[in-house]
């Protein structure tokens, strides 16, 4: 979460109006993340969250989103889902930007997740991959391996200037990845959330209680979606992978959805491509975010050292996998 772009009392007030929510009570801009303009917002009714699209998200997209939230969330799935307003439409305009207005979650994000934290996660990941196995529309991954090599374009030497031959490295793992990709006929395809990071969830003590921010989602493999967030929740550190975390939420997830031959196999080369993809995505920012937004761009070179972890790895056992 993050803000770009700022309102102003009377704008909300005019956007508030379309709703049954009452007037503002507190108001205030989210720091947190780099993607959406994000504002906590308080009324004498409820507690939301008010987000403005920005950057990548298109517009086009943007129903789709909101069908897949509505979809968990009629499937008992805790997330945040868009609020309509009185003519039944939850995707509006402020400041000449889409904006809804979603539900607000209770809970705390964890900072360093425990072991409990990622068996509950790992579970809840597996319940969410469950629950969208009959949401039948699809969209494509726009950062998948097709969409490297466009967020790569005139970065060397971006990537370079972070650190002496970084960009060579890179350009070999680019290669080495999208030449060995499985296909789909090995991975099981679905919805999924492709962000879910621990700043993208909630919990109460060790029980998870809630995802949020699924504007990166797509379709995609899921066992995929289980590499971006083993990289996200069980690296200590930038280059210290944590192998309890690592196995505790892979027990967590299996003890729900158990991985096919195919996925296991494929699990240590998803890892080196999700680390990819994010140190891509974070290089960008690193160099284009403005000057001016209430936002600190994550560094890239957090995903540089998880890559340098990855060409080390070659089996699913590496980061914790168990059978049975």
């Amino acid at each position: 979460m993050a803000v770009y772009t700022h309102i102003s009392d009377q704008d909300l007030a005019d956007y508030l109006a379309a709703y049954d929510v009452g007037p503002a009570r507190v108001f205030k801009g989210i720091a947190e993340g780099v993607e959406n303009s994000n504002f906590y917002l308080e009324t004498e009714k409820a507690r939301f969250i008010l987000t403005l699209f920005e950057k990548r998200t298109k517009a086009e997209d943007l129903p789709w989103f909101l069908a897949l939230t509505e979809h968990l969330a009629k499937s008992g799935f805790p997330c945040a889902r868009a609020i309509p307003a009185r003519d039944g439409k939850a995707l509006r305009t402020l400041n000449d930007k889409p904006a809804v207005l979603v539900e607000f979650l209770q809970g705390l994000s964890p900072r360093r997740p425990s072991l409990q934290q990622c068996r509950s996660f790992g579970e809840a990941l597996a319940r969410m991959h469950l629950a969208l196995a009959d949401f039948t529309e699809e969209k494509p991954n726009a950062f998948g391996p097709e969409g490297w090599k466009a967020l790569w374009q005139g970065r060397a030497n971006q990537a370079e200037a972070l650190q002496t031959g970084l960009a060579a490295r890179i350009e070999a793992d680019m290669a080495l990845i999208e030449a060995h990709w499985p296909q789909g006929e090995t991975l099981q395809c679905g919805a999924i959330h492709a962000d879910l990071f621990p700043d993208n969830t909630f919990f109460i003590g060790e029980t998870f209680t809630g995802a949020f921010d699924f504007y990166f989602a797509c379709t995609d493999y899921l066992t995929y979606d289980l590499a971006i967030c083993l990289n996200a929740w069980a690296f200590d550190t930038p280059s210290e992978y944590n192998y309890s975390k690592g196995a505790a939420l892979l027990k967590g997830y299996q003890a729900l959805r158990v991985l096919s031959n195919g996925e296991r196999k494929a699990l240590p080369l998803l890892m080196r491509g999700a680390a990819l993809r994010f140190f891509l995505t974070r290089l960008v920012d690193w160099y284009d975010t403005p000057k001016d937004a209430l936002v600190k761009p994550h560094n890239p070179m957090d995903y540089a050292a998880r890559l340098d972890f990855h060409r080390s790895t070659i089996k699913a056992e590496d980061y914790g996998y168990q059978r049975g």
